[in-house]
């Protein structure tokens, strides 16, 4: 029987159901090890992973967005006087009609007479019948009634061709068109 060295094999004075156990420290380079990952966590905590490479995120964020801003601006709300000169502009209303039969007739028929969506011939409207109030209601959508902000979906020139469009249906009288809804606006002719 070997006897225990002076940093090895000292008994610790407590014992377990009559055993009991040896001082045995943990190797220096495991403690150096323990100590060096505290500190590591403790700093990685304060400084987080890219905060001495650059700006941080957030500017990094921020500059992203204003990129993106500069490379595609947000549509201008257009004028009356814009949208009204493309109610005679053949093309305008040629690709007006195509997008509507494409995006809107679904809900307002291929005529505009209504189906789930309101009658777009008559005189009666929900969100207002001028031009820039149709372009205006196109662009944002209604959410609640279902209609999707199509100025996020549509281009800017196929937003105001479906405006001018919709705005020349007025009174073209649809075969059985949809009850009216909304306010009575009628138009000057």
């Amino acid at each position: 029987m070997t006897t225990p060295t002076s940093e090895q094999g000292r008994l610790l004075d407590h014992s377990y159901d009559g055993i009991q156990e040896f001082d045995n420290p943990l190797p220096r380079w495991w403690v150096w090890i323990f100590w060096a990952t505290i500190a590591f966590s403790a700093a990685y905590t304060l400084i987080p992973g890219n905060a001495m490479r650059g700006p941080g995120r957030i500017a990094e964020y921020n500059a992203a967005m204003a990129e993106a801003a500069r490379l595609h601006p947000p549509a201008a709300e257009a004028s009356e006087a814009s949208l009204m000169a493309l109610t005679n502009d053949r093309q305008a209303l040629a690709a007006g009609k195509q997008v509507f039969v494409t995006t809107c007739s679904p809900c307002h028929r291929p005529d505009g007479g209504g189906l789930i969506g309101p009658n777009l011939t008559d005189d009666y409207w929900l969100h207002g019948g001028t031009i820039t109030e149709i372009h205006h209601t196109i662009t944002n959508g209604v959410l609640d009634k279902g209609m999707p902000n199509w100025g996020k979906i549509l281009k800017p020139e196929q937003v105001t061709d479906v405006a001018a469009y919709v705005y020349t249906l007025h009174g073209s009288n649809p075969p059985n068109p949809k009850l009216p809804q909304g306010v009575l606006a009628p138009r000057e002719k």
